[in-house]
């Protein structure tokens, strides 16, 4: 990398010679100017390219320092002389100017901040209205005839989310059922009205827990699988090949899915009541010395059959929540790979939510219904 400087007449002559690469320091033609000034003044600044060798952006970043200084100091920048090829770069690195960008706000107000949260919850509460609506209407067309649902899609669903989990939700109805009747015993043996505690079983496993659990627990593992599958669909454009083909997703996608977990979850609902209530009567047998008659006898006599009809209406609200939850976030999927376990994760997230707030609303109900 060579460079020299000198003057002939009023012009500057800038010889340029050797390799160019951006290895190496790129000199500045001020730095050169100052140790060597020019004998008088000169009005130009040309170019000598008679001993380059090879180049590469380092060479074009000289000269356009080059031509900054020329500009600034109100002299004639020559390019003729150099080669073709760096004269139509350095046309086009001229051909746009450089613009000034406006510096982001180092902060947000406060007011700012809740408009524009306010703003995406009222989008997000639109696009969960128009989804449901569009999920009914498919359903409401179904039932009039109107719709041929995918039933092999709607039977995968039924089949995965029926017996492939009884053994989680087994687990933990069982274990829930043993921690009601532990309390009980803990509780009501203080006064000495343990054999109360079939009744909390009977209450708590058939009205509440029973239909909680099942939904808590399907909601992590159904409703991010919907989410994680409609998102890597919505990824690879399977979904808008779809809408290519004339074909609601709706329609062949959620649906199905929807309709899956509406009637798998009254069956997992009434399975889970019965392991709980298994679950407490072992305990009651083991710390409370009951027997099987003396439970089963106790836990008749209280429970009613409104009880546990209330907790079937709890799970197939729980399913169709997280049907919904699952397949809405797995459609609004982003277009990046780490948008599938965002969506599975706002899925579980929202499942979960819906269906506390939903218990809480049924269960307000049912106290004025005097259920």
């Amino acid at each position: 990398m060579g460079l020299e400087v000198r003057q002939e007449a009023e012009a500057l002559i800038v010889e340029i010679s050797g390799d160019w690469k951006l290895s190496r320091s790129i000199p500045r033609l001020e730095d050169l100017l100052e140790k060597e000034p020019p004998a008088s003044e000169a009005h130009s600044v040309d170019f000598d390219a008679t001993g380059l060798g090879s180049w590469d952006s380092s060479l074009l970043t000289f000269l356009q320092q080059g031509m900054l200084h020329c500009e600034a100091h109100d002299l004639e920048f020559r390019s003729g002389n150099l080669p073709e090829d760096i004269v139509r770069l350095l046309e086009l690195a001229r051909a746009v100017p450089e613009q000034e960008m406006d510096r982001a706000p180092t902060g947000v107000s406060i007011p700012s901040a809740m408009g524009t949260r306010g703003l995406a919850a009222w989008d997000a509460l639109v696009a969960a209205i128009t989804f449901m609506g569009e999920v009914s209407d498919s359903f409401l067309r179904l039932v009039l005839l109107r719709l041929r649902m995918r039933w092999r899609d709607f039977w995968v669903v039924v089949q995965t989310n029926s017996s492939g989990a009884l053994p989680i939700v087994t687990l933990i109805a069982f274990l829930v059922g043993m921690i009601i009747s532990f309390l009980g015993a803990v509780v009501l043996r203080r006064f000495g009205a343990g054999y109360f505690v079939s009744y909390l079983v009977g209450y708590g496993m058939l009205r509440e827990m029973a239909s909680l659990m099942t939904g808590i627990i399907m909601a992590g593992r159904t409703g991010a699988a919907f989410a994680a599958e409609l998102g890597s669909m919505k990824i690879t454009e399977e979904i808008d090949a779809y809408r290519t083909l004339g074909i609601s997703p709706v329609d062949h996608l959620v649906l199905p899915r929807v309709l899956g977990l509406l009637v798998t979850m009254p069956l997992l609902t009434m399975y889970a009541g019965l392991v709980g209530i298994l679950g407490g009567m072992v305990v009651a047998i083991m710390v409370l010395d009951l027997t099987v008659t003396q439970f089963m006898g106790g836990l008749l006599s209280a429970v009613t059959l409104p009880d546990a009809l209330l907790g079937l209406f709890k799970g197939t609200v729980f399913g169709v929540i997280i049907g919904m939850a699952g397949c809405m976030k797995g459609m609004q999927t982003g277009g990046d790979a780490s948008a599938v376990g965002k969506a599975a994760t706002s899925a579980v997230v929202l499942g979960i939510t819906l269906i506390i707030a939903a218990n809480a609303v049924i269960d307000w109900l049912a106290v004025l219904l005097n259920i």
